[in-house]
C-alpha cells in the first residue's frame, strides 16, 4: 500500500474549515430550534395585530408553454422563530383546498445566504424557519406549477392568476393586518383585468398599490393576448366592467343586444339590493375551450369562465348563462354579508359551512332570477331551467332519504368537489339547488302572506342593502336570517326553514306549486334542454336521460351518473362504464332515444352493450315509460308568482 504522507493545513484551508464549522453549528442550532418548535406544536394562532412592514410579492407569469408561475417574496422579519403559511381554506371553495402540492422549489434566504426551513409535522401548509440575529429581511423563492392535463390556469393565450396560489404569509396575524405590495410580469402584449389598482407599469411588469393580504387574495387577475374591457354601468358612481379574455379575437365581439342584457344585469342587481358594496367591480370573464371553466366570487370582482362561443353562438348557449348573475350576487351575499362561521381571521383557520344554503342557495335563486330580469334568459328559458332543477328534486335526489340539506354543507370538505360514483344517492352540495328551491318557497310564502304587497326583494334590501358603499364584511347567524324575514312578514320562519334544512325528504317542490305552476313530464325536451344537445363536442356536454332510464352520459358514451334505484341502476349499470351499443345498434344519443321510445308499452327490455373494466357485457334494462323530460305548466286559478318574480324592476 502507498506510504502515508502528513501535510499541515494551510492558513486558507483553516479559514475554510472554520467557516464550515460555523455553518454546521448554525445549521444544527437551526435544526434544534425547529425541532423544539415542532415539539411544542408551534403554529402561532392569528392575532388582530399589525404585521410590521410591507411584504413585496412578484410573480413572473411569462412561462405560458410550461405553465410555471415563478414567485419571489421579500418579507420584513425579526430574529427568532417564524412560521410561513400557504393558504389552505379558500373563500368560495368553502374547503381546505389550497393546492400546496403544486408549490415547488421553496428556498428561504437572508442576505444571499440560504436558511434551513422545516415543514410542520402535522400541518403541511406551515413552514418553520429561524431568522438569525441581525437579519431584517427574508427572501422567499418558489414556483407554482399549474395543472398541465386539463383544468388549465395558464395557456398560450390567457391565464388566471389567483394570489392565494402564489403567496406565503406570516402566521400569527389576521390576514387583514398584513400588507403586501404585489407585482406581476406578463407575456409581451398581454392585457389584464383585476380589482387591484395599478401603481406603475414598466417593461411588461405591473406593480399594484399596497393592499392587505385578505384583499389581495380576493383580487385575482385574468390576463390574455386577446382582451376587451366593456363598461356595464356607464355613468354609475361605482364602475362595473366586463373584462374579457378569449381564445381568438372573433370571440370578443358582442352584439348590441348582448351588450344591452349584460348592462341590464347590473341595473337589475342594483335595483334588487338597493345598494352596492364595492368601489368598482370587474367581471373577469374567460371565453375559452382550454382555460378551466370557473365561477368564483370575490368582493369587487368575480372569476367567470365559459366556452369560447359564448357570444358567437348565443342562441344555443342559454344553459349556464346564469353564471355571471350568480357570482355578481355574491358581492352582496357571501362577501359583504357572510355567515359567522364562514368568516375566519386568516386562510388557515377552518371554516364552518352550516349556512351555505343561504350563502349559495339564495345566491343560486337570485342568479336565476336576475338572469331572467335582465333579459339574458327569456321567461320560457327561466321556466325550462327551473323545471330541470325541480325534476332533480322530484326524481333524482333520493339521497334525502338519509341526508338533510344542511348535512350537504359538509360536502366541500368531505368530497373536495371530486367526482362521485352515485351522486343521486350520495348527493353533492345540494345546498345550491336545494337551497334555491327552498328560497322560491320563501318568496311565494311572503307574497301569499302579504297579499302580494311584499316579496323576497324586500328581504334583499333589508338584509343586504345596508351600509351603501361599504365593503367591510358583516356576519350573520340563522337567527339573524329569521329576524330579517319576520321584519318583512310575520311568520314562524324558524320552523319553515328548519322543515326544509334539517328534515329528511324536504318538500322542495312546494315552491313551484305555491308560485302557480306544476311540474310535468313529456316525451319532448324543452328548447332549453335541447341546447345541451346542440353542441356535442363541448367538453361540458352531458346527454341527459336521468328522468327516464336513469343515466347521464358524456359525449363519448361514458356513464357519468346512474340514478339510484332507477331502471338502469336496478339492471346493474355502473358509473364509469361506456355504452357501446343499444339493441344491437352502435351507440349514439339518437339511437338511445329511439330505443327508449320504442320500448314504451312493450315488454322487451332495452339491451345495453357496456364496456367496463376491460370487458363487454350486455345489460337488459326493464324500462317502458318512454322518454321523460320536465316542463312547468300553469295551475289555473292560482296567482302566477313566477312571472312576477322575474319581471324586470323599474
Amino acid at each position: 500500500m502507498p506510504t502515508a504522507v502528513s501535510i499541515a493545513p494551510s492558513q486558507g484551508a483553516r479559514r475554510v474549515a472554520a467557516r464550515l464549522a460555523i455553518a454546521v453549528s448554525m445549521a444544527l442550532a437551526t435544526q434544534a430550534a425547529l425541532a423544539e418548535g415542532q415539539r411544542g406544536g408551534q403554529v402561532p394562532a392569528p392575532q388582530d395585530t399589525v404585521y410590521p412592514g410591507t411584504i413585496t410579492l412578484h410573480v413572473y407569469a411569462g412561462d405560458t408553454r410550461q405553465g410555471i408561475f415563478r414567485v419571489h417574496e421579500t418579507i420584513p422579519v425579526r430574529p427568532g422563530a417564524l412560521t410561513l403559511l400557504y393558504p389552505q381554506w379558500i373563500p368560495g371553495d368553502h374547503s381546505p383546498t389550497g393546492p400546496v402540492d403544486m408549490l415547488a422549489g421553496l428556498t428561504l434566504s437572508a442576505g444571499g445566504k440560504p436558511l434551513m426551513w422545516k415543514r410542520d409535522e402535522y400541518n403541511v401548509y406551515a413552514f418553520h424557519v429561524v431568522v438569525p440575529q441581525g437579519v431584517s429581511v427574508l427572501d422567499a423563492d418558489f414556483q407554482y406549477l399549474s395543472p398541465r392535463r386539463g383544468g388549465f390556469q395558464m395557456t398560450d393565450r390567457m391565464l388566471d392568476l389567483e394570489w392565494n396560489r402564489v403567496a406565503l404569509y406570516p402566521a400569527g396575524h389576521y390576514s387583514r393586518e398584513i400588507t403586501f405590495a404585489p407585482s406581476v410580469t406578463l407575456p409581451r402584449g398581454w392585457r389584464f383585468g383585476t380589482a387591484l389598482e395599478t401603481a406603475s407599469s414598466a417593461a411588461g411588469t405591473t406593480t399594484f398599490k399596497p393592499v392587505t393580504f385578505n384583499n389581495l387574495v380576493d383580487s385575482p387577475i385574468y390576463a390574455g393576448l386577446y382582451f376587451k374591457r366593456v363598461d356595464l354601468n356607464p355613468g354609475g358612481k361605482a364602475p362595473v366592467h366586463l373584462d374579457i379574455v378569449a381564445d381568438a379575437p372573433k370571440d370578443l365581439v358582442m352584439t348590441p343586444e348582448q351588450l344591452k342584457v349584460h348592462r341590464a344585469l347590473v341595473t337589475q342587481a342594483l335595483r334588487l339590493f338597493g345598494a352596492h358594496h364595492y368601489d368598482h367591480y370587474d367581471f373577469l370573464f374567460s371565453l375559452s375551450d382550454q382555460l378551466a371553466g370557473n365561477g368564483l366570487e370575490h368582493h369587487q370582482s368575480s372569476e367567470d369562465g365559459m366556452g369560447a362561443d359564448y357570444f358567437t353562438d348565443w342562441a344555443h348557449n342559454a344553459p349556464n348563462r346564469d353564471l355571471l348573475a350568480h357570482e355578481y350576487t355574491h358581492s352582496w351575499n357571501g362577501k359583504f354579508r357572510r355567515p359567522a362561521d364562514l368568516w375566519t381571521p386568516n386562510f388557515n383557520v377552518p371554516m364552518g359551512d352550516s349556512l351555505l344554503w343561504v350563502y349559495e342557495g339564495l345566491t343560486q335563486y337570485w342568479g336565476y332570477v336576475l338572469t331572467a330580469r335582465s333579459g339574458m334568459w327569456t321567461p320560457q328559458q327561466f321556466r325550462d331551467a327551473l323545471a330541470m332543477v325541480a325534476a332533480n328534486y322530484d326524481r333524482n335526489r333520493v339521497g334525502f332519504d338519509w341526508r338533510t340539506l344542511e348535512d350537504t354543507t359538509n360536502d366541500p370538505t368531505a368530497a373536495h368537489r371530486a367526482a362521485l360514483p352515485y351522486r343521486s344517492w350520495q348527493m353533492s352540495e345540494d345546498y345550491y339547488s336545494g337551497g334555491q328551491m327552498m328560497w322560491l318557497a320563501v318568496d311565494a310564502k311572503i307574497r301569499a302572506l302579504t297579499h302580494d304587497r311584499k316579496s323576497l326583494d324586500d328581504f334583499a334590501r333589508a338584509f343586504y342593502g345596508i351600509d351603501n358603499g361599504s365593503y367591510v364584511t358583516k356576519t350573520y347567524t340563522f337567527d339573524d336570517v329569521v329576524t330579517a324575514l319576520n321584519g318583512v312578514a310575520k311568520y314562524d320562519w324558524a320552523h319553515f326553514l328548519r322543515a326544509r334544512v334539517d328534515a329528511l325528504r324536504p318538500p322542495f317542490l312546494q315552491g313551484v306549486t305555491a308560485s302557480g305552476w306544476k311540474l310535468v313530464y313529456t316525451d319532448q325536451p324543452s328548447a332549453y334542454e335541447k341546447a345541451y344537445d346542440s353542441q356535442p363536442e363541448s367538453p361540458r356536454h352531458l346527454y341527459n336521460f336521468t328522468w327516464s332510464i336513469g343515466i347521464t352520459l358524456t359525449r363519448n358514451g361514458e356513464i357519468n351518473d346512474v340514478r339510484w334505484n332507477g331502471p338502469a341502476f336496478k339492471a346493474g349499470v355502473s358509473t364509469g362504464a361506456t355504452l357501446v351499443a343499444v339493441d344491437g345498434r352502435a351507440y349514439t344519443s339518437d339511437v338511445l332515444k329511439q330505443a327508449i321510445a320504442a320500448a314504451k308499452g312493450t315488454q322487451a327490455p332495452i339491451r345495453l352493450l357496456m364496456k367496463y373494466q376491460g370487458g363487454l357485457t350486455t345489460v337488459p334494462v326493464d324500462y317502458h315509460g318512454g322518454l321523460q323530460y320536465p316542463h312547468l305548466v300553469r295551475i289555473e286559478g292560482t296567482p302566477d308568482y313566477l312571472d312576477q318574480i322575474i319581471a324586470a324592476r323599474h
